[in-house]
């Protein structure tokens, strides 16, 4: 018997790249998932970038709680309602 889908956040906290990373592979078993970064402004690297753009290919979009120039901010309450709608956090 197959589950219902879920809802998955991904909280970017300290390694940025392998949390996008892992965001993506969630969507392979067909789940919303969502990917919040907390802790820093993500660096622009070779590394990075590919992983966004991995994201992309995922219908991901990334958000944050920081002023950061390369994402849209959430507010905190947005940010708690999102925690709070998901069945399932991973911080990474």
């Amino acid at each position: 018997m197959m589950g219902t889908n879920k809802i998955i956040t991904v909280i970017a906290l300290n390694d940025h790249c392998e949390a996008m990373r892992v965001a993506a592979g969630l969507t392979i078993f067909g789940h919303e998932v969502n990917c919040i970064f907390v802790d820093r402004p993500i660096e622009e690297n070779e590394e990075n970038i590919q992983s966004a753009e991995l994201l992309e290919m995922c219908d991901i979009e990334p958000v944050t709680i920081l002023d950061d120039p390369n994402m849209q901010k959430i507010t905190q309450e947005a940010f708690m309602n999102k925690l709070n709608a998901s069945n399932h956090l991973v911080s990474i």
